[in-house]
């Protein structure tokens, strides 16, 4: 006798959860201007200790349960991912569930020296985030004097060892490094990787966000366009972030994430657990669910209950309701910042 799977977890808005972003540490070596500054998160500044962050074991709990309700994509971010001790044993753990992409968002910095590791345990691929190619424009935006030679010798470790093509995020902020765009798409043109280029997004309250330092994605788009002439592609999935574009001369492509000026809220399918177990279901939002008090508990059923109670009563589209510019957006609180879910 076969054992029927339950059925996919659906929201209000009729939504599955697809993917699961999982942060598993809240620690960066880098400090980005847009996402961890360091006058708000300098020398000083108190991380988790080490017994409130999610062990290897409940996280792939978490992942588990989520799994057998529809879940098909996971993402590792952090903070900085691969400043977790031994993070190739959690994605051999994950590895396990059948039919479950596992990808890495790393800053690159150490990715040289883990890539083949990750990829022996397991790991499907990796995305990079470099926002400029420019190397003093990089340096002043992570805030942390690394080079980009060291991120472009972890994107080549990783496409080395059987983790690309790679992905490489750019946050664009005017002003800041929007001059250097065009130059990002030259470099990987051609390369089999592609650049995501990311509208600067008002999440959390560190980062000073104004819409006056959006760059939106249509003059993104323009600017590439003007050197390397594109064209439309048609999504791959529901709910896919990027608005994906293809060189015309066959060089590869580009994506595009407007969440500020075209906001996708209708298609997210996407949930986000905290390094410490709090579960997030929108990335602008103001508080989440513990998770981690159910896997320490002694009732084996309270997770599964509670995660299918929290998915089948979201009804989130913050980035629709801000471009609507209803009074309706969920401010009461203060917005989770980037760093801790892992955007």
């Amino acid at each position: 006798m076969t054992t029927q799977s339950p059925p996919p977890l659906r929201d209000r808005l009729g939504r599955p959860l697809r993917d699961l972003r999982v942060s598993v540490t809240d620690r960066c070596n880098f400090r980005c201007r847009y996402c961890m500054p360091r006058e708000v998160f300098g020398a000083d500044f108190q991380f988790l200790p080490r017994d409130q962050i999610l062990s290897f074991e409940e996280i792939t709990r978490v992942v588990a349960e989520l799994h057998a309700r529809g879940l098909r994509k996971l993402r590792l971010t952090g903070g900085e991912p691969l400043l977790r001790s031994g993070l190739p044993a959690l994605v051999a753990m994950l590895r396990a569930l059948p039919g479950l992409e596992i990808a890495l968002t790393t800053n690159g910095s150490l990715l040289a020296a883990q890539a083949a590791d990750l990829a022996a345990a397991g790991l499907d691929r990796v995305t990079v985030s470099l926002d400029s190619i420019d190397d003093a424009v990089f340096r002043a935006m992570n805030d942390a004097e690394t080079p980009v030679a060291q991120v472009l010798a972890g994107i080549d470790a990783a496409a080395a060892a059987g983790l690309g093509p790679v992905k490489i995020n750019a946050v664009v902020r005017r002003g800041v490094n929007d001059h250097t765009l065009v130059d990002l798409a030259r470099h990987f043109h051609g390369s089999g990787h592609s650049v995501r280029f990311i509208e600067y997004m008002d999440v959390g309250a560190s980062n000073g966000w104004r819409l006056d330092d959006v760059v939106p994605g249509a003059e993104i788009l323009r600017r590439i366009d003007a050197a390397l002439p594109l064209e439309p592609v048609e999504p791959a999935y529901r709910g896919e972030v990027a608005r994906r574009w293809r060189y015309r001369d066959g060089g590869g492509e580009i994506g595009v994430i407007t969440s500020v000026s075209q906001p996708f809220c209708g298609d997210c399918t996407r949930a986000r657990l905290s390094a410490e177990g709090v579960l997030y279901t929108c990335l602008f939002a103001t508080q989440g669910t513990d998770l981690r008090a159910l896997l320490r508990g002694d009732d084996p059923d309270a997770l599964r209950r509670r995660l299918e109670e929290v998915w089948s009563e979201r009804e989130d589209r913050y980035s629709e309701l801000r471009a609507a510019a209803t009074p309706d957006l969920p401010e009461a609180g203060r917005k989770i910042e980037m760093s801790y879910i892992g955007g």
